[in-house]
């Protein structure tokens, strides 16, 4: 039997690989880049070399200027109308489950490449045909059988790469798990998880005796989950301050009619970039930019199109929004040949524009707590997972509602993977 085995974090973001014993060994996350323990969860087919890049060296390509088509977010697209369509891809047209395989497959290389070193050294074998994926709470907002589709899809994904037992594990449980690795009395536990595109939340008792039990069901009080996000944010941080630039909200020269929204709102959205970089697309935006009040803003579009910059533009969003976490203003830059935009921003203009957002979040918060039965002031402890966690309005919803509970900071992009090697050793071993 296999000594170590696997849990996989598909996120939205970032992706990572928990590798946990059969002993109860502390887990641990693999070098996925580099030595770095995560990998953004980004794709880059080159057509000047033909390969295919992963993770920053995808980032560094597309943004170096290179060829070719990027992708990243791919997780946001489970469940939707868009996994029935194909994207043209140099000569081929690929379906989102193969593209995602795609991703899978360079990490289950990863994972192959450390079972032969893990053997070489005597540490043990991997068990290479078993994991655990992570998933949230909810794929899919209000809609079952959406949600149930998006689950079969990534594990279509996943089964198309080799792995072939495959287990699931609610990513907001997999961060409890890790946490309550590393306690020595019994919480109760709120657990926020704050992804890329997702928003979970489980109530949950946690204490190292019931850490040794195999079905943890009963300690699982409750879970909830909004399909709200690290990018949603972004989206409308961009359509609020950046997308006005390029024509949002401007009128045709005669004044009778608004420009279309759906542009600006595809090119603010990370997922739904590549879709508007067709003929037509294109000129339609040409079309409009000859009948606008302001047609330098269509100018500038047409740029972001005939370039394919935007991702560039999307991760300059995404910049200043971090940059918002520790200061009160932020610039969304962009400066590439032929387009300078310079958007100044501001902590309160990024609240007010996200507010909804927030709420959205807060109300999931309180709909886990009644669901488990229990009232804010029974909560020990909060911990507070995944990159959007660390957005002032964000941490302030979530730990304002328990003034008494102790707040645990854990790893904000590495404890669902943590947890998903835990519970694969677990559900395996």
């Amino acid at each position: 039997m296999p000594d170590l085995f696997a849990g996989l974090d598909f996120g939205t973001t970032n992706s990572t690989l928990g590798l946990a014993a059969r002993s109860n060994a502390a887990p641990r996350l693999l070098s996925v880049e580099g030595d770095a323990a995560t990998l953004p969860s980004a794709l880059f087919f080159s057509f000047e070399d033909g390969r295919t890049y992963f993770g920053r060296a995808a980032v560094f390509e597309y943004v170096d200027g290179a060829e070719g088509r990027f992708m990243r977010a791919l997780k946001s697209v489970l469940g939707s109308s868009l996994m029935e369509e194909t994207t043209r891809i140099g000569r081929e047209r690929l379906g989102f489950v193969e593209l995602i395989g795609r991703f899978l497959a360079h990490l289950r290389g990863t994972l192959e490449r450390e079972a032969d070193r893990a053997a070489a050294a005597g540490e043990g074998t991997i068990a290479l045909d078993k994991v655990v994926l992570g998933r949230p709470v909810r794929f899919v907002d209000g809609d079952d059988a959406a949600d149930r589709a998006a689950a079969g899809q990534l594990e279509a994904a996943a089964r198309g790469v080799g792995f072939s037992d495959i287990a699931f594990q609610f990513e907001p449980v997999a961060a409890a798990l890790y946490y309550e690795s590393r306690i020595a009395a019994e919480e109760l536990a709120l657990v926020v998880d704050i992804g890329g595109g997702t928003s979970d939340f489980s109530v949950v008792r946690l204490s190292p005796r019931r850490a040794m039990a195999e079905d943890r069901l009963d300690d699982i009080l409750s879970f909830t989950g909004v399909h709200v996000g690290g990018t949603d944010f972004d989206r409308l941080l961009s359509i609020a301050e950046v997308m006005p630039h390029f024509g949002l909200g401007s009128s045709t020269a005669d004044g009778k009619r608004r420009l279309p929204v759906w542009y600006f709102n595809d090119m603010a959205t990370w997922h739904r970039i590549n879709m508007l970089y067709t003929p037509s697309v294109l000129r339609d935006i040409r079309a409009l930019e000859r009948e606008a009040a302001e047609p330098s803003k269509l100018s500038r579009f047409a740029h972001l199109l005939e370039h394919r910059s935007g991702h560039r533009l999307a991760g300059a969003v995404e910049t200043a929004k971090i940059a918002l976490t520790d200061a009160e203003e932020a610039t969304v830059m962009l400066r590439e040949a032929g387009l300078t935009i310079a958007a100044p921003t501001s902590r309160s203009a990024f609240e007010a524009a996200t507010g909804e957002l927030v709420a959205r979040i807060g109300g999931a918060i309180d709909g886990a707590l009644l669901e488990a039965g229990v009232a804010a002031t029974a909560i020990e402890t909060v911990i507070l997972t995944g990159g959007g966690a660390q957005v002032p309005a964000v941490r302030a919803a979530a730990v304002s509602r328990f003034p008494g509970a102790k707040i645990a900071q854990s790893d904000a992009f590495g404890s669902v993977g943590l947890g998903l090697g835990i519970d694969a050793a677990r559900k395996f071993g």
